[in-house]
């Protein structure tokens, strides 16, 4: 994603609103006798003042004020660097924003912060919604995050290299891959065949991508840690045995970042990856013949993916949910979404934009990753403790391409475990 890739983290997240209203109260709609103001606070997606989302918001808050002249909305845009840190000032001195979008929400669940789903999104905006991404914004079956844009994972090739390597096509299983990069290296020397990143930056994606391509995971079918399962630990097995041993891939997958991988990829210097698709213009710029794929998995093509998302959610402190509802059926309308995501090259959340996208002629680079993104599978953003073993997996979980798996996925289960126990 753009400026951070859910990271789409980068996945990579959107503005969100830094509120004090009118009136006050703990729940419903405003009491306030006179004219409403809501604070939103969104994340900043642009990298410069000429495209920051203020120019976005204000637009949407300028018509939405002239259709509801009652309702007036102030807009706080602040860079990614900062905003958790600020909004998290404003929770602790009790100045919550009646909206805020940013990149996770559990821990305001946690905190009994925000309104459900239902009360500040109508069902017909709800239903719009791409179902695989509301149901990632769930807590114990409820919904409090509303996906605002989103990232997907798919498979980047040079068809360059793999046409001086004799490869046609390109691979749809583990045993492709190996047998692909093997060929790249004996055909194609100085030339990293797989660019496997492990290292700290995104490791828990990179990793995610691979175990879902033998039906493993980061948790069981029961929402339950299950990060030293057997499938798991195949895995990384197969990574040590197949790529990183011999000599397939980075020497040390456990420090190299996603970053680099990119790099290196636009720069014409790896033959394969995982990538969302920031790469795409990143490729293009580096003058990189490539073609994009679904991911290989253990016996065939995934025909699903790693899927991010960055959140809306509203906050109860302020007592604005019939306002607050008004406002986000309208930012969440066709109009609304598209323009956001054309301008700041994001996927789409909603299905009414997904079509529009894939239909409109404009957008066939991204096509491999709008069939994928209906089905995409999540990292569990509705625990609390996610980001607690989040950034374990980062620190430890490429040690096992080359020490033992089982250990070092057992010790992260254990961490994990005690997150669990002292949440």
């Amino acid at each position: 994603m753009n400026k951070r890739v859910l990271g789409l983290s980068a996945v990579c997240a959107i503005g969100a609103l830094a509120l004090t209203a009118c009136g006050s109260g703990s729940s419903g709609g405003s009491t306030a006798s006179g004219p409403v103001t809501l604070k939103l606070v969104a994340a900043d997606y642009g990298d410069k003042a000429s495209n920051s989302s203020t120019l976005y918001w204000n637009g949407v808050v300028k018509d939405f004020e002239a259709a509801n002249p009652n309702i007036k909305v102030d807009v706080q845009v602040i860079n990614w660097n900062d905003i958790d840190k600020q909004v998290k000032t404003m929770i602790q001195s009790g100045n919550m924003p009646d909206v805020l979008q940013t990149g996770g929400y559990a821990d305001k669940v946690a905190d009994n912060l925000l309104y459900a789903t239902p009360d500040v999104l109508s069902a017909s905006t709800a239903s719009n919604l791409i179902p695989s991404f509301a149901k990632a914004g769930q807590v114990d079956g409820t919904q409090y995050g509303i996906p605002f844009v989103s990232s997907a994972r798919a498979f980047f090739y040079n068809k360059t290299i793999f046409a001086q390597a004799g490869i046609t096509t390109p691979p749809q299983t583990w045993d492709d891959v190996k047998n692909d990069a093997a060929l790249i290296k004996a055909k194609v020397p100085g030339v990293t065949p797989y660019a496997l990143p492990l290292g700290p930056e995104e490791a828990q994606g990179e990793s995610m991508i691979w175990e879902l391509g033998n039906g493993g995971g980061p948790t069981d079918g029961s929402g339950h840690y299950s990060l030293n399962s057997q499938a798991d630990i195949d895995t990384f097995s197969w990574l040590k045995s197949n790529l990183v041993g011999p000599g397939l891939t980075y020497a040390n997958p456990a420090t190299t970042d996603r970053k680099t991988a990119f790099a290196d990829f636009a720069a014409g210097k790896a033959a394969m990856l995982n990538g969302h698709p920031s790469l795409i213009q990143m490729a293009t710029d580096g003058k990189v013949d490539y073609g994009v794929a679904p991911i290989p998995g253990k016996t065939g093509a995934l025909k699903s993916t790693l899927g991010v998302a960055d959140w809306m959610m509203a906050f109860k402190k302020n007592g604005h949910k019939d306002q607050i509802k008004k406002f986000l059926d309208f930012a969440y309308s066709e109009q609304n979404t598209l323009k956001f995501d054309e301008t700041y090259n994001l996927m789409p959340v909603t299905q009414d934009t997904l079509q529009a996208m894939t239909s409109s002629g404009k957008h066939q680079d991204l096509a491999p990753f709008f069939a994928l993104l209906p089905q995409a599978s999540f990292y569990p953003v509705g625990d609390t403790t996610w980001d607690t073993v989040s950034a374990q997996m980062k620190q430890s979980i490429g040690t096992a391409v080359s020490g033992d798996p089982a250990k070092v996925l057992g010790d992260l289960q254990k961490k994990a475990q005690d997150a669990v126990a002292n949440k």
